[in-house]
């Protein structure tokens, strides 16, 4: 049987992007390599790389969205094609709903978070590490009990930032010690554990603005995170859930099976730590694999990838927002 074209491609090296005809290519100091858009849907350019306004019209009539990175890995934006799937109504009505319904669907969101996390983290439990038991028992028993008495947003945030606090904490159980992560920081990354979860939180960013694109949910309006003028908030909420099974699973995979090993993948400044081109290769590579896991889902009686997972959602919540059915974002345990 012959494989299938990829639906996403990551460009990883300086140079000119291009057309040529009904193919695209990319010009570098090692030559041109043509890339077919037979199946396409995604572009990553993780380096600098020059292309012209010609070349974002054929982009767009072949439906291919290019996510623009820059050299430290830093994401900079998303181009996708002409709004297809555009609804005065439901932008609408997902506004109204952030105004007048906000709090349920965030609560919904950090429950999810809490039960993915009890699951990824289980594994280990059962395997011995006795140790992350209060922390189970406390996103098992505790943070049900006190979602439905949270009445502000700002107080779900601070029981947000509670449970992934206690999670990092729980990596000097699971990862060597070069892994272990002392606090979570961002901008930019300190150490190989932070810069992993920084690229990995990015690339699955990406990836919902790309399924969300294929709804008529507005990109911008939100409800667990405050909606924004800069970014695509939306895509932050739909994300959350997904981290611990995608983002995460990912990284104790990598790590603990030393596909990646601080001596080899990362580059390491005085007040920055960064995956190199062979850190990202072998990151990016597990991820795609992650991504494209297929399992049977409990609802819909078929099996599906965690990239469909992640559509699926958006389509539940734009069935809320439309139609006031109950939403609850994909639970790792409805898996079957």
């Amino acid at each position: 049987m012959a494989k299938s074209a990829p639906t996403t491609r990551y460009i990883r090296t300086p140079g000119t992007l291009g057309r040529e005809d009904n193919s695209l290519t990319f010009r570098n100091e090692k030559g041109i390599t043509h890339i077919p858009i037979n199946g396409l849907k995604e572009l990553y350019l993780l380096n600098e790389i020059s292309l012209n306004s010609k070349l974002f019209t054929f982009l767009s009539m072949a439906n291919i969205t290019v996510h623009f990175f820059d050299y430290y890995g830093q994401f900079r934006g998303t181009f996708y094609p002409k709004e297809a799937r555009v609804s005065g109504k439901v932008m609408l009505l997902q506004a109204k709903a952030c105004l007048e319904n906000r709090l349920p669907i965030a609560v919904a969101f950090v429950g999810a978070i809490a039960a993915n996390i009890h699951e990824v983290l289980y594994h280990y439990f059962k395997h011995g590490n006795k140790e992350i038991k209060p922390y189970l028992d406390w996103l098992k028993n505790d943070v049900p009990d006190l979602l439905p008495k949270i009445k502000k947003v700002p107080t779900l945030l601070s029981l947000e930032g509670e449970i992934w606090r206690r999670f990092y904490e729980t990596f000097q159980l699971i990862l060597p010690e070069d892994f272990v992560m002392n606090r979570r920081v961002k901008r930019p990354p300190d150490n190989p554990i932070n810069a992993l979860v920084s690229f990995g939180n990015t690339i699955l960013y990406t990836k919902t603005i790309s399924q969300i694109y294929h709804t008529h949910l507005d990109q911008t309006i939100s409800f667990l995170h405050e909606p924004s003028d800069r970014r695509f908030s939306l895509s932050l909420d739909l994300s959350e859930a997904f981290k611990p099974l995608i983002v995460f699973r990912t990284i104790f995979e990598v790590v603990n099976n030393r596909r990646i090993q601080v001596s080899k993948h990362f580059d390491k400044k005085y007040n920055y730590c960064l995956l190199n081109e062979a850190g990202r290769d072998v990151f990016i590579t597990a991820m795609e694999e992650r991504l494209q896991q297929v399992f049977e889902h409990g609802t819909m009686k078929r099996k599906i990838s965690y990239l469909t997972a992640i559509k699926y959602d958006a389509y539940k919540l734009k069935k809320h927002v439309v139609e006031g059915t109950p939403f609850t974002p994909f639970l790792e345990k409805d898996r079957r």
